[in-house]
C-alpha cells in the first residue's frame, strides 16, 4: 500500500461516516441546467456527488484512492438502487487514471495531505473532456477558520486562485472556452456548528 492510500484509508477509518452525504452545491448548481451523459467524478470519497449525478441521468465513473471509502459508496449506490449507474474505481491517481471520454469530468475539492501533482492531474483531467464537453473543477479559496485545529496542513497552506489553477493546465485557448472563472462566497456551517463565509474558487472549462 502506498504512502497517500495508507493516509486516506487511516482519514477514512476515523469514523463510519466521513462527509456529509450531501453534494457538492456548486456542483450542483453548475451542472443541473446540462442534458445527462457521461460523467467522470475525481476525488468521489463517499460517492455523494456521484449518487447525485446518477439519480439525473447521468452514468457515472467515480474514482478514489481509498478502498473503504469506495465501500461506502457501494453501499449507498445498492442501497439506493444506483448500482447499475455508477462505476467506482480504486485509483492512485499520481500513477493512473481511468480510461475514456465523458461530457462532464468534475474534480470536487481535490486537495490532499500527502503529494499531488494537481497540475499533472488537472490536465488528464482536460484531456478526458469528450468534445462538447465540460470540465468543473471547485476548490477552497482559502481554509475554513475550523481548519487550524483540525488540519495543521489546510491551515498553512496557500491556496491558487482560479486563474492560476487554470494556468497550470496550459490548456490550448483555441479549444477552450472559459465558461465561469472566479471566487464564489458561500454560507457555511462547521463540524462544531461554527458559522463563516467560504470562498470557492469555481473553474468552467468548455471544451469546443
Amino acid at each position: 500500500m502506498s504512502e497517500a492510500q495508507q493516509s486516506w484509508e487511516e482519514h477514512y477509518g476515523q469514523r463510519d461516516r466521513v462527509w456529509s452525504g450531501r453534494v457538492n452545491v456548486r456542483l450542483a448548481e453548475l451542472v443541473e441546467p446540462m442534458t445527462p451523459g457521461r460523467a467522470l467524478d475525481l476525488g468521489c470519497g463517499e460517492g455523494a456527488d456521484a449518487m447525485w449525478l446518477a439519480e439525473h441521468g447521468w452514468h457515472v465513473t467515480a474514482v478514489d484512492i481509498s478502498q473503504t471509502a469506495l465501500d461506502r459508496a457501494a453501499a449507498d449506490a445498492m442501497a439506493r438502487n444506483l448500482a447499475d449507474r455508477i462505476d467506482l474505481q480504486r485509483h492512485d491517481l499520481n500513477e493512473s487514471f481511468p480510461g475514456g471520454v465523458f461530457k462532464l469530468v468534475s474534480a470536487q475539492f481535490l486537495h490532499s495531505t500527502v503529494p499531488l501533482d494537481r497540475a499533472r492531474l488537472l490536465r488528464r483531467a482536460a484531456d478526458a473532456v469528450a468534445p462538447g464537453g465540460t470540465l468543473v473543477v471547485v476548490d477552497h479559496g482559502a481554509a475554513p477558520p475550523w481548519a487550524s485545529k483540525l488540519d495543521h496542513h489546510h491551515h498553512h497552506h496557500e491556496f491558487p486562485t482560479a486563474d492560476e489553477v487554470v494556468l497550470s493546465l496550459n490548456l490550448d485557448n483555441s479549444q477552450w472556452d472559459r465558461a465561469r472563472v472566479a471566487a464564489v462566497e458561500r454560507d457555511a456551517v462547521g463540524p462544531t456548528g461554527q458559522q463563516a463565509v467560504l470562498t470557492d474558487n469555481v473553474m468552467v472549462l468548455q471544451r469546443r
